[in-house]
């Protein structure tokens, strides 16, 4: 089925089984997604980028299902399944009759002024909130799993291939989204730490902090609900998401950074240590939030070369490109 034909078809609020008023939808680079104000329905376009391929129908069923799997360790209740979208001659469905045609990833759809961005928004994240986001993270951390080809992910030779990529990939942004002294001085002090603290990468192996974690650990992917939800982890690549429980957490740890609420970030970072016992991870949390903050600058600079971004929302992008680059400078400078 192509897009326009699948799009067409599930905005028809007849085929879904608590017959929405009208069906929205929001589409992003790699998903379709289709809300019903009950469930949402997310279809994974036929893209290759490299770092996802998601151009089988079969590809598509496996990610869908890992989706649901992966993410079900940290909201179980927002994941509910995979749906088939079929075809009955010219008859569309969802998990009807005839042949299967597309999988959709089912969810319940959540109230987005519960998340945790838009409350940060409206002043509602307290440090008690911190303290409780902290728990449920450090359980997770020690149950999530890991193996010797896990582990293998947290190599310091394995983690540079990241950081190297990230330089790359941004020499084309110098002097736009970032300047040429802030880029060399980030790579020349990231590239000294992983020289000077190798040990340390070895220490995290040893102590068994390289798990199957989040991989995408920001504000906007947790709700606020009668019980904390952690959702929308990384299904399509395990290079992503096999890492140091320090970069997943630094991810968040830097949002709140960015967000000007180092109070927070703080406090979340004590929680977390108090509560793990895991007290070496403060050897390593300012370089992974150096690293997740230039990987925010990057993503939003990709955003300037989008032809079908408009270019308003391009000259936001490009703010927010450089105030990321900075905060990785900020972190740059305490390697």
């Amino acid at each position: 089925m192509d897009i326009p034909s699948l799009q067409k078809a599930l905005l028809r609020p007849e085929i879904y089984p608590d017959l929405p008023r009208e069906v929205k939808l929001i589409e992003t680079h790699i998903s379709l997604l289709f809300l019903t104000g009950n469930y949402v329905y997310k279809v994974k376009k036929p893209v290759d980028f490299g770092f996802l391929d998601f151009t089988s129908l079969e590809k598509r069923r496996y990610f869908c299902e890992q989706e649901v799997k992966l993410n079900r360790r940290l909201s179980p209740a927002i994941y509910l399944g995979v749906a088939e979208i079929t075809r009955d001659r010219e008859r569309i469905s969802l998990d009807g009759e005839g042949v299967v045609e597309e999988y959709a990833v089912r969810m319940r759809q959540i109230p987005e002024k519960l998340l945790m961005d838009k409350l940060l928004e409206r002043g509602r994240v307290t440090p008690k909130m911190m303290e409780a986001v902290s728990e449920k993270l450090v359980r997770f951390y020690s149950e999530a799993e890991t193996n010797e080809l896990i582990r293998s992910f947290g190599r310091p030779e394995r983690v540079k291939q990241d950081t190297d990529e990230n330089f790359e990939q941004t020499e084309k942004y110098l002097g736009v989204t970032i300047s040429k002294d802030v880029y060399e001085e980030i790579k020349r002090r990231t590239n000294e730490f992983f020289r000077v603290k190798e040990r340390i990468f070895h220490q995290r192996i040893g102590s068994d902090r390289i798990r199957d974690c989040h991989g995408d650990l920001r504000l906007e992917h947790i709700f606020w609900g009668d019980e904390i939800a952690i959702f929308d982890c990384i299904e399509f690549n395990q290079r992503f998401r096999y890492t140091d429980v320090a970069a997943d957490i630094a991810f968040l740890v830097m949002d709140l950074d960015y967000h000007g609420r180092k109070d927070l970030s703080e406090h979340l970072v004590r929680a977390y240590v108090e509560k793990s016992d895991d007290r070496e991870v403060m050897n390593v949390l300012d370089f992974y939030k150096c690293y997740r903050a230039y990987v925010r600058g990057k993503v939003e600079s990709f955003r300037l070369d989008d032809p079908n971004i408009p270019k308003e929302e391009k000259e936001k992008a490009l703010q927010r490109a450089r105030k990321y680059f900075e905060l990785a400078w900020q972190y740059g400078k305490r390697l």
